[in-house]
């Protein structure tokens, strides 16, 4: 979700790749909770921090503790930056609990990309 976020938010500045450490599939609940914002990220994969062992990045961002503690350290990051959210995936219960859940995560990292990258485009929905 934060890779779509940011690539649709702040696409004229940043470039987005999203990986790992534990690589599947992109959640359906996540792919749900995109659209309701209107933002596609249902031809998105699930990648590996491997891919991206050798690129050179402005800054490296981890969002899950476990993320931090598992990423091996990149050293072609110029700035890197932790910020915890929960993981939605890990919600138990019934769908719409776990609907719930990533609504809330996307949400919020919604509003920390804004915060920690720039302004919020009025275009897209709150």
């Amino acid at each position: 979700m934060a890779e779509g976020l940011l690539n649709v938010l702040y696409g004229d500045k940043y470039e987005a790749y999203s990986a790992g450490t534990e690589p599947s599939q992109v959640n359906p609940y996540a792919i749900k909770a995109m659209a309701e914002i209107d933002i596609d990220i249902s031809g998105d994969r699930s990648k590996s921090i491997e891919e991206f062992q050798d690129m050179k990045f402005d800054y490296v961002v981890t969002v899950c503790n476990h993320a931090k503690e598992a990423c091996p350290y990149f050293p072609e990051g110029e700035i890197c930056i932790h910020k915890s959210f929960v993981d939605p995936s890990s919600v138990k219960g019934s769908d719409d609990k776990k609907m719930m859940a990533f609504r809330i995560v996307r949400d919020e990292i919604r509003r920390w990309i804004y915060k920690t990258f720039g302004e919020l485009p009025e275009l897209i929905k709150l």
